[in-house]
């Protein structure tokens, strides 16, 4: 049987951890990013994996986006492991590496399936859903907080025509953390992005680790209310309230507590008390943050229905702010939050 090709697609924190993971585990991977620094970083000494039990190097092939036009053969599993809002642009550059009867798998946040399907086609589109804590400030270093054990993926087929190759998925990131397959890929993505709205964007705007964050006066209201917003906002599209994070269907039987529940087992369970969020990560380094493929998908659900999410509209407008440098990522924005929602 012929060893699958895999490719890995955008190796910042979490993709480096998984593409590190998957070529430790013997499988044939190269990695491609857009930060050359990092892939020369890579090429040197490989991807180094900082836990607190251990620090692991593993030896990787990386090659520069520029590269890829170089590719001669084509891969049967590429991992997407961009931004959400890089997905359309880095699919279009993969699709012609990508075998006819190959898989894409969005291992990233936000709702990025039909933008993947939309480039290679339903039939080769799986869906992801990914938790790990990770950080990346130096080239090649990933200070890795969730472990293999602490590490979660849900994979399910984007429609009919991958039902029954998700095992196909879930095999290899089984090899990264732990992995279930699920029924309801869309609705298990959109959980994803209730805890995101919950805790990435909030706990980044004060500048704070999450847990540290989460504890700041009046902080842990607003991000519940953030996040019930977020709920509400999957109803309206027709998603289910489905169980993430390994939780189980009564655990979030319960939608006045859902959030809660969500946020509970995500701080208890995957974050360490210095774990930053990969927006505040983004913010640090000047870059643009997922905040609109996240709260903004919320904002714009509302509106749709022509309804106001005051939360996540006061969310988007004071990250904004910050990435149009006004204002820092600080405690101070506390209260900036607070009188926006208030509008």
């Amino acid at each position: 049987m012929t060893t699958p090709r895999i490719a890995v697609l955008g190796t910042g924190a979490n993709g480096a951890t998984i593409a590190a993971d998957l070529t430790r585990a013997g499988h044939d991977v190269v990695l491609i990013d857009q930060w050359p620094a990092h892939v020369e970083a890579m090429r040197a000494k490989g991807v180094t994996q900082v836990m607190r039990e251990e620090t692991l190097v593993t030896k990787v092939r990386a090659f520069h986006l520029c590269d890829v036009c170089t590719f001669t053969e084509q891969f049967d599993v590429i991992l997407l492991s961009c931004k959400a809002y890089d997905t359309c642009w880095h699919s279009q550059l993969i699709e012609p590496y990508l075998k006819p009867e190959g898989l894409m798998a969005g291992v990233q946040n936000g709702m990025t399936i039909d933008a993947i399907s939309d480039v290679v086609g339903a039939h080769r589109s799986i869906g992801t859903v990914i938790e790990i804590s990770s950080t990346m400030y130096d080239p090649g270093v990933v200070r890795r907080d969730s472990p293999p054990d602490r590490s979660w993926f849900a994979v399910g087929a984007t429609g009919v025509d991958t039902q029954g190759r998700e095992r196909e998925i879930a095999s290899l990131l089984s090899d990264v953390g732990r992995t279930e397959v699920v029924n309801d890929i869309r609705s298990t993505k959109w959980m994803k992005v209730v805890s995101n709205a919950t805790t990435l964007v909030t706990t980044a705007i004060l500048g704070l680790p999450m847990l540290e964050a989460m504890h700041f006066p009046g902080m842990r209201d607003l991000m519940l209310r953030s996040g019930q917003e977020a709920l509400q906002a999957g109803l309206l599209q027709g998603y289910k309230i489905l169980p993430i994070f390994g939780l189980k269907p009564e655990d979030v039987s319960d939608r006045e507590h859902a959030v809660e529940k969500l946020l509970d087992t995500l701080m208890s369970g995957f974050v360490l008390p210095e774990t930053t969020t990969t927006v505040l990560q983004d913010w640090t380094k000047g870059r643009r943050s997922e905040v609109d493929d996240l709260n903004g998908l919320v904002v714009n659900q509302f509106n749709l229905a022509g309804k106001d999410a005051a939360v996540n509209r006061a969310i988007v407008q004071v990250a904004h702010q910050i990435e149009r440098r006004q204002i820092a990522p600080s405690v101070q924005n506390m209260r900036r939050l607070l009188d926006q929602a208030s509008r």
